[in-house]
C-alpha cells in the first residue's frame, strides 16, 4: 500500500475513533453494528432494501461494483437490481433482478416506484458504499424521502429548473441517491415526476425534480453530503469529528467509459482522480485567486 492510500486509510480510520469505532473502507471487513436511536422502531429486516437501475453492459458493471461494496457494509440488507439482461448479472450478488421492458436513459424514473420495499434507497451506478448506513432509515418515520443538494451550485446547469423559477439558495437536488417510503404521496410524486420530464424533452432529470419539490407539499429532508459525497476531495478538509462517510458519488468512476482513462475501482484510486480533477478545474479558469473568496467570482481577476 502506497503513502497515499496509507493517507487516506488513516483518514477515514479517524473519523471511525472520533465515533470510538474501528473500521476501514469498502473493501476491507466491517463490524459496526447500530444502536437503535431513542423512539426508533425496530424493523422487520426485509420491508427495506437498495435497489440499482442499469441498462447496457457498462452500467451493469458499474452497479455491480457499487453493489459489491455495499456488500461488505451491509451483508444482510436485501439489494435489487432493475436491468434491460437479467440474464447478464452474475448470480449471487443480488437478491431480485428485475427486467427492464421498456429501458431508455432515465429508466430509473420507471422503476423507483416499482420497488418491492416499503423503504427503499436507490443508489445510482457510479456510486460506492465505503460505512454501514447506519439509522438512515430513521429519516423515513417523519419523511416521505431524503436527498442531497448537487454540487456545481453556482453554475446554470445546477440553478436551472425546468418551467419554475427559484432562489438561488433552492438549487437544483441530486438524484443519484435517493431515500424513499412507499406511501400515496411518494407515488404520486414519482408519476408526476415521470410525465413532467418526459413532457420536458430534456435529458437531465433533476430540473424537472426541482420544479416538483418547490410546489409539491411532499415532506422531504436534505441528506447531509456525507449519504451522496460528491466531492471526495472534501475529505481532506473535514476534522475527525466533522462527518462519517458513507456513501461516495463520483462520475469520475465512469471515466473509463466516457474518455477511455484506466478505470477505478476503488477509493484509494478516486481520491487520486479527483484530487487531480480538481487542480485541473482550477487551471481551466485561471488558476486559485489568492483571495479565499473572490476566487469563486468569475468576473475576479487572477
Amino acid at each position: 500500500m502506497g503513502p497515499e492510500a496509507l493517507y487516506f486509510r488513516d483518514l477515514i480510520g479517524s473519523y471511525a475513533r472520533e465515533w470510538g469505532e474501528s473500521r476501514c473502507l469498502a473493501g476491507l471487513p466491517s463490524r459496526r453494528e447500530h444502536a437503535l436511536i431513542p423512539g426508533m422502531k425496530q424493523r422487520d429486516q426485509n420491508d427495506h432494501g437498495v435497489i440499482y437501475v442499469a441498462t447496457g453492459e457498462d452500467y451493469r458493471d458499474l452497479a455491480v461494483q457499487s453493489a459489491r461494496s455495499l456488500r461488505v457494509h451491509e451483508p444482510r440488507l436485501p439489494v435489487d437490481l432493475f436491468t434491460d439482461d437479467p440474464d447478464a448479472v452474475p448470480e449471487g450478488l443480488f437478491d431480485a433482478v428485475h427486467r427492464i421492458k421498456d429501458p431508455h436513459e432515465r429508466s430509473k424514473l420507471d422503476c423507483m416506484a416499482e420497488s418491492r420495499f416499503a423503504r427503499t434507497l436507490f443508489l445510482d451506478c457510479d456510486t460506492l458504499v465505503v460505512n454501514p448506513l447506519g439509522d438512515l432509515w430513521a429519516l423515513l418515520d417523519r419523511f416521505d424521502l431524503a436527498l442531497a443538494h448537487d454540487v456545481r451550485r453556482a453554475t446554470d446547469l445546477i440553478r436551472a429548473g425546468h418551467a419554475v423559477p427559484t432562489p438561488y439558495a433552492f438549487p437544483q437536488m441530486n438524484s443519484g441517491v435517493l431515500l424513499y417510503r412507499r406511501s400515496p404521496a411518494t407515488k404520486a410524486f414519482f408519476a408526476d415526476w415521470r410525465a413532467r420530464f418526459t413532457a420536458s424533452g430534456l435529458n437531465r432529470d433533476q430540473p424537472v425534480l426541482k420544479d416538483i419539490l418547490w410546489e409539491s407539499d411532499i415532506r422531504f429532508y436534505v441528506l447531509p453530503p456525507e449519504f451522496n459525497l460528491r466531492r471526495v476531495t472534501e475529505l481532506d478538509a473535514w476534522e475527525p469529528g466533522d462527518a462519517q462517510p458513507t456513501i461516495v458519488h463520483s462520475h469520475r468512476l465512469m471515466d473509463h467509459m466516457r474518455i477511455g482513462t484506466a478505470r477505478i475501482g476503488d477509493i484509494y484510486a478516486l481520491v487520486e482522480a479527483e484530487r487531480t480533477a480538481l487542480e485541473a478545474e482550477w487551471d481551466r479558469v485561471g488558476g486559485r485567486a489568492a483571495h479565499p473568496v473572490r476566487r469563486f467570482d468569475p468576473k475576479a481577476s487572477r
